[in-house]
């Protein structure tokens, strides 16, 4: 299973989740949204971690990624992925 994770600050890593694919033989990408606007192919991963951050899900015009990531998440959950999100990650999965 491919993992992609989405980090929305540099220190809001993975964690014991990383811990948890690495023990499975998952390969785990992070995605830093704060450097890289350009979203993954849904088709690049099986399951999407969204990790925490400090910002609100309705700042778009601050943060111009949220929006596409919010696009992402709900096409991912549309095609059946496994989706888990942590703090912020999962105040935006709706």
């Amino acid at each position: 299973m491919r993992i992609l994770c989405l980090q929305h600050l540099s220190f809001e890593e993975p964690a014991a989740l990383a811990d948890w694919a690495q023990t499975r033989g998952h390969p785990l990408r992070s995605h830093p949204l704060y450097e890289d606007e350009v979203l993954p192919s849904i088709e690049d991963f099986d399951c999407l971690f969204i990790m925490g951050g400090p910002m609100n899900i309705y700042e778009q015009a601050k943060y111009s990624w949220l929006a596409p990531e919010k696009a992402l998440i709900r096409e991912a959950i549309a095609w059946g992925k496994y989706v888990i999100g942590i703090c912020l990650g999962g105040q935006l999965i709706v």
